[in-house]
Formats: structure tokens, sequence, C-alpha cells
């Protein structure tokens, strides 16, 4: 029985790849074999996905995403078969790679790798919630996090330095399942890869086994060693790509591309299957498979009654975890304060994690300097602040993990210029539209005698196009909490861009607000009579500054001084790009008039700005080491520097 369970998972997903003519059918074959045996011990509710003390299953090969479906729709999710005959077609549940709008799929991993760091993520959540709602006579959260990866996943580095946390975290509520085919793409994997993965692991501080990954008695007996390991359990299960494919298997050409009609109907003819039926799954198989629905109601119903008998403090906490109530935030105020915006963010942040119970997270190794530690707050797994180490990557994909625990509002923390190194894993978390807070401090070239190296130029415009994703780059303190308690209320992750630098207080906002992404701060006094004689002459003698950050007191004062010699300014705050595209015409005529010239001012590349900017004063070089006073001079970022080109560009 349990071979033919496997078959049928073998041929469903063959059928899909093949009536898709597009997808990657040898890892799905060749993990059958695992997948039904595992589903024997996995703890969950296809009733119900989203029950909180069910294991999480993380397919980190997403390619493999047939796999994914076939063992959804057999367990009895919300995932019928007509789904699986839609594989890889528009609108359809079942995308080349899995999303989290499919029932039962826990988180998009995305590129390789990625799945990996979610699974330590997830298990690194689970401790945390452990440690909070815990109790010696009441064991409420308990669950295991098990995760099917490939050759690929342990060859990306995020996978060394997630796995690397784990072991220093001893997570023994991790299994990772390594289905060892040793076959790329290109061929085998010996023509770039011959480590010794086992010696890797243990070194990393892993328990680990090796099986034949298609002994049925192996892979039971290696699950079921789970329970008595004291450290993260690797589980190296030696595989053939495209088991029972006839001619392809073990071969790399089954990889990603369909196997071909004459193929598929051999391998059934020779598993006993009719050769002529496609999407077919026998009464006695799906028996087999949908006892999992009864097994998980009533595994839910028993742990219900565990949650009756949590007591008044931790009833109290879950609900505070469940629904976070952002209105007992007490910010701080800066009003009239010249402050670094790093500082002021280091402020906020400890306010929001005081009223906030699930507020955590931590920094790759720069909370002194990013001002991330939350004060008192101790050091995870039994406080809110994690170090993750010099790990930007993985900290990036491991609180993705948190985010779509359903309990925990994770943020991550670096240098901005640090962002390139978890720009997958930010994608990934705008594309599942998760609640996650990156915190990028040392914004410009305000870093100074660092250099070019460590100065972000590019990194503004690469987020600001990234959709579902909203960076916020505050001017001044007052501005940096009006950010967080809009972001707080998004559902998408976001991006905190932070100086170094103290900043000016600005003065209060003449017309819109931060919520609008944009809004004008300064209007000039003659500006009636200005756009008066623009409308009738078509020139624009009336200046509109639009600047973020720390260029926007440089823009009041550049203004100061050309409005002594009659030329008219407004001055534009634009601590979110992605919030003024989103509103309408009649909102950014207002601060951005059409008969004014309006200059974008930003120490970056900012090339974005020309969707409403006439001209950009950016950056259009790397920046180079010197002090940060030196640095804005010599870049041209003073305020007489920027009223010499507001007035040539007048003439």
């Amino acid at each position: 029985m349990l071979k033919k369970q496997a078959d049928t998972i073998r041929f469903l997903c063959a059928d899909m790849v093949q009536k898709a003519n597009s997808g990657h059918p040898g890892a799905p074959m060749g993990l059958a074999d695992i997948m039904v045996v595992l589903s024997q011990f996995l703890n969950h509710n296809p009733k119900n996905p989203n029950w909180l003390n069910r294991d999480r299953l993380v397919f980190s090969g997403g390619h493999a995403s047939s796999l994914v479906y076939s063992f959804l729709h057999l367990s009895g999710y919300d995932l019928s078969l007509d789904e699986l005959k839609n594989f890889r077609q528009l609108s359809s549940k079942t995308a080349g790679h899995p999303e989290i709008h499919t029932p039962g799929v826990e988180i998009a991993t995305g590129p390789l790798g990625q799945g990996v760091a979610n699974a330590v993520g997830f298990a690194m959540a689970a401790k945390f919630a452990a440690n909070l709602l815990n109790t010696p006579e009441n064991e409420l959260i308990n669950h295991k996090v098990y995760c099917l990866c490939g050759d690929g996943d342990l060859e990306e580095g995020i996978s060394y330095e997630a796995c690397s946390i784990a072991g220093n975290l001893k997570l023994d509520n991790l299994v990772l399942i390594y289905d060892s085919n040793n076959i790329t793409i290109e061929g085998d994997t010996s023509i770039a890869w011959s480590e010794d993965v086992k010696a890797r692991f243990e070194a990393q501080g892993w328990e680990v086994a090796r099986i034949d990954g298609h002994d049925y008695d192996q892979i039971e007996f290696a699950l079921n060693e789970v329970k008595n390991k004291e450290k993260p359990y690797l589980i190296i299960a030696k595989t053939s790509i495209a088991k029972g494919a006839g001619k392809l298997e073990g071969s790399h050409h089954s990889h990603g591309a369909p196997l071909g009609e004459d193929v598929i109907a051999q391998a059934k003819a020779g598993a006993g299957f009719d050769s002529e039926l496609k999407f077919h799954i026998s009464d006695d198989v799906l028996l087999r498979f949908r006892a999992a629905v009864e097994k998980g109601d009533l595994s839910e119903k028993l742990w219900q009654k565990q949650l009756e008998n949590l007591n008044d403090d931790g009833k109290k906490l879950l609900n505070a975890l469940l629904n976070p109530d952002f209105s007992k935030i007490s910010y701080p105020d800066f009003s009239g304060k010249k402050v670094a915006t790093r500082d002021s963010n280091g402020a906020i942040i400890n306010a929001i994690a005081t009223a906030i119970p699930g507020f955590i997270g931590g920094s790759a190794d720069l909370a002194p300097s990013n001002k991330t530690e939350l004060k008192n707050m101790g050091d995870f797994p039994n406080g809110r602040n994690i170090h993750f180490g010099i790990r930007e990557h993985a900290m990036a994909a491991i609180n993705n993990a948190f985010a779509r625990y359903g309990l925990f509002l994770p943020f991550s923390a670096t240098f901005f210029i640090f962002s390139d190194y978890l720009k997958p894993s930010a994608r990934v978390a705008a594309l599942m539209g998760v609640k996650h807070f990156f915190i990028f401090t040392h914004d410009s070239i305000g870093v100074g005698e660092d250099g070019p190296t460590h100065q972000p130029i590019e990194q503004l415009s690469q987020f600001r196009a990234m959709p579902n994703f909203y960076t916020f780059r505050p001017a001044d303190g007052v501005e940096n909490v009006k950010c967080w308690q809009v972001a707080l209320n998004l559902n998408a992750p976001s991006g905190f861009v932070l100086s170094r630098q103290g900043l000016e207080p600005l003065p209060n906002a003449v017309f819109g607000d931060v919520k609008n992404g944009a809004y004008l701060i300064k209007q000039s006094e003659v500006d009636t009579e200005i756009l008066s004689r623009a409308a009738s002459t078509g020139k624009a003698p009336h200046v509109t500054l639009i600047a973020s950050g720390s260029e926007v007191s440089v823009c009041l004062k550049a203004a100061e001084i050309l409005e002594r010699e009659d030329i008219g300014v407004s001055v534009v705050s634009a601590p979110c790009f992605e919030l003024l595209c989103k509103q309408d015409e009649s909102y950014t005529h207002k601060i951005l008039p059409k008969h004014s010239l309006k200059i974008a001012v930003e120490a970056a590349s900012a090339f974005e700005w020309h969707k409403f900017a006439d001209i950009v004063y950016g950056m259009s070089s790397f920046g180079e080491s010197g002090k940060a006073e030196a640095l804005f001079e010599h870049f041209g970022f003073t305020a007489e520097k920027i009223a010499d080109f507001v007035k040539a560009n007048l003439d």
C-alpha cells in the first residue's frame, strides 16, 4: 500500500507537468516514498490550515511544487483535482512555485535555500512561542518543523547561514530531510560540489542520519527518531531523481522538463497502474491519505481542551499576540529635537515592544550601531532580542517565517548598504504581503569615512521599485513616529531608511501628511502671485523642492536663500514614495503644482523621482571616503549649491 500511495503521487506529479508542458517532475517522483511515510508522522489539520500547534512542513525546493499540491489534495486540503489539472496556469492555486494563497502552503519559498532558512525561522518562532505560553502543566506549543530540501538548497549560501544559527540554538524541533539525488540541471553535482554534507552539519551542531530514501522501513525509523533528538536533525536520504520513470530515472534530463507521454505510460504500466488513465487516484489510496482529516481534526480538538486550561494571564497574552492593539503604543515625543533618525527609531521600536508582546527581532551583529536593542527584554530564545550574527540573508528569511507563524511582528536590522545581501528575502516578503519591518541605518553618503563600498546609492531606488514594499525615509523624529504608525497598519513589509547624523526638526505640515507619502511642509508667501504669472506666461519662476530624509532640512534652508531673491519656493517632504504613487491627481497637483518647476533632491540615484519631478538632483556616481560634511559639500548637497542649481535652471 505504501508503494501504491507513493506511485499515485509520482504519476499525479508526472501528469501535472505533462499537461502543463512545463515543470519539474524529477524531484517530486524521487521524494514520493518519503512523502508517504512523512504524511503518517505529520500532525496537521487539513480542515484548518491555520491551527496554531500544527507541524509546519516547508518545501524548500519550490520547483518540486507538483509534490506539494499532490500531497495537499490527497490529504484533504481545499485544493481540488481540477486545480492539479490547472497546474502552472493563470489564476490557478497551483503556481509554478508554492505561494501562500494555496491552502496548506506555509510560506512562499521562492529561490533555492529560502525554505531552509524559513524552516529555521519557524522552529525559532515555535521555541519562543513555547517559552511564552507553555507551563509545566500545560504544553500548549510542542509541534515540529519539517523541511524538504535538495542539493541546490544546500549549495546556496543562505542555507549555510541558517543552519549555523539552528545548530547554535540547538533547535531540537527542526527536521531537515535532504533529498540527495546528486543531480542538478547541468548534470551530476560532482561537477561543482564535493563536500561532505554529514561532516558539515555535524560541525554546525546537528545530528545526522543517512538512509535509503526509497526504503520505507529506513524512512520510518529515521522519522521515529525525531522525538529523541536534542539538536536539529538532518536526514540525508539517498534517492533517484524521477524514481520509476524508466530510462529517465536518475537522469538530469528529468529535472526540469516533462517526461513525455510514452515514458509516463510505460512507468504506469510497470507499476501496475492503468497506463491510459491520467490524474487517477484509487479509492483505497485516497482513503489512506484522507485519514489526515479526521486525525487532524481530533488533534486540534484535544489541543483546544488544553487551550481552555490556559490560565488567565496566558489567555490574555495569547489574545495580545493574535490581535496586537497598536493604539496602546505610547510613542516618544521628538518635537523640536535634533536627532538622528536611527536614534529616534531606537526609541520608537522600544515603545512598540513595550506595548506589543509579539514585536521581536534583531540585527545582523549591528544592534549598537542600528540602535535596535530592545531594552530590558532579554535575549532569544527567552527574550526578544535575536542575535543573528553576520548573516543578513538568513536573518530576513528567518523573520519571514516569524511573520508567517501567526503570533509575531518581526524586524530585521542592518546597514542600508547590506540590504543587498537580504534583498531576495525582502522580495519574497513583499510577494507574500507579510508584516516584516526592515530597519536600515547609515542611509547615504553621510556614512562618511567608510567610503563608497559602504555608502548606499542605488538601494533606495531598488526598494521603491519593488511591488508591495513600502520604503520610509523619515526627515526627523516626529516624521519617524508617523511612518511607523502608517507601516504597522499596512499588510505588507516596510523598510525604514535612517540617518547616522542628527537631523533638524521640521516645521508643521502645511497640507497633507505622512500617510499620503509626501506632503507640503513649506509654502511660499508669494505663491499666488507667482503661480498666476506662471499660468499666463507659461514660465515658472516658482519652484517646488521634493526631498526625503536628511535632504529635507537642507532644502528648507535653500528655500530661504531663494526667497531672499524673490523666487517662490515650496518644499515637500516625501518620506514614502510608494504611498505618494497611490494618491490621486487632485492631491499630487496640490503639493506639486503644474506651473511650478519641480526638482527632486536626494543623495541617491533617485531616478524614480522623474515620475513627479521635472529635474532630479541626485547622485550620478558612487560616494567617496571622507567626513560626512565634506562629502555633502563635495557632491553638492548643501543649501547654497542647491539654491545655485535652482537658479541655473530658472534662467
